[in-house]
């Protein structure tokens, strides 16, 4: 499952495993400090912010090209772009040094992280081990010309699905993104499985663009998000050469975040 619905809301699960483990750690310090008023809450949340500029500063280290012509996309954050280790480790050792420094701290703090750590590693290691068990949905859905074309069929090579729609403004900013990608990886097939749409609409919004995608198919019903789990646009799925789902990003992909998934895929790929 790649998205958890709250009323008219779709949550990213790797998100709201996130915030349940901020929940069980402040939960947690609350418990063990409260008798010495020693609550650790704004320390925990601190960290959390420490970690996740660590992990977006790595990030942009690594893909520093992709961002060296438009520094401002460093705090566009929407493309999912970060490296989660430096992350915790900046915080863990950050969290050391504060308990270091206040003996009071030690217990709520420690294990405050302890309990919040183990419960995001062991969730989100549960959430990948479900999502690349994944087998790519066998469908066969219809082009904008009308023809048939099946999935299975596609997938001689990795394989990169793309749900979107043209009413969708994070999915038209990243369009030109994949279709840059589509045309330079040639080991790799990009498909653009529409959400809803009829043909009509997606030919004048890609004559209006001017954008030219190969693989562009209709899913009129949303079947195919609806096999996947995901009830959000958009969002892009990587699949090995084998039909099997390697990584799965939601939201919008910058060429940064889309050369991240793109080079786990190959990783993949590789004997």
């Amino acid at each position: 499952m790649l998205t958890v619905n709250i009323g008219p809301l779709a949550m990213a699960s790797s998100h709201l495993i996130l915030l349940i483990s901020l929940f069980l750690a402040t939960l947690t310090g609350w418990w063990l400090g409260r008798h010495r008023q020693r609550n650790p809450e704004k320390h925990l949340f601190n960290l959390l912010l420490l970690g996740l500029v660590v992990a977006r500063l790595a990030f942009v280290t690594v893909y520093f090209d992709h961002f060296r012509d438009s520094p401002w996309r460093v705090i566009d954050i929407r493309d999912g772009g970060f490296i989660i280790w430096p992350g915790i480790i900046a915080a863990l050792l950050a969290g050391l040094w504060l308990a270091w420094r206040d003996l009071t701290l030690r217990l709520p703090l420690g294990t405050a992280l302890a309990v919040g750590l183990i419960f995001w590693a062991v969730s989100s290691y549960m959430l990948q081990a479900l999502q690349q068990g994944t087998q790519l949905p066998d469908m066969t859905l219809l082009d904008v010309e009308g023809e048939q074309v099946s999935l299975q069929e596609l997938n001689d090579r990795p394989l990169v699905v793309n749900l979107w729609a043209t009413w969708c403004p994070p999915c038209r900013r990243e369009m030109p993104v994949l279709a840059d990608a589509q045309q330079r990886e040639a080991d790799i097939v990009f498909v653009f499985v529409n959400q809803g749409e009829g043909p009509g609409e997606i030919i004048r919004f890609l004559d209006a663009t001017g954008l030219t995608l190969h693989n562009v198919l209709l899913d009129t019903g949303g079947q195919f998000g609806q096999q996947v789990g995901s009830q959000a646009l958009p969002t892009t799925l990587f699949y090995n050469a084998q039909g099997q789902q390697v990584a799965s990003h939601l939201g919008e992909l910058s060429a940064a975040s889309l050369s991240h998934q793109i080079a786990k895929l190959k990783e993949e790929e590789t004997p």
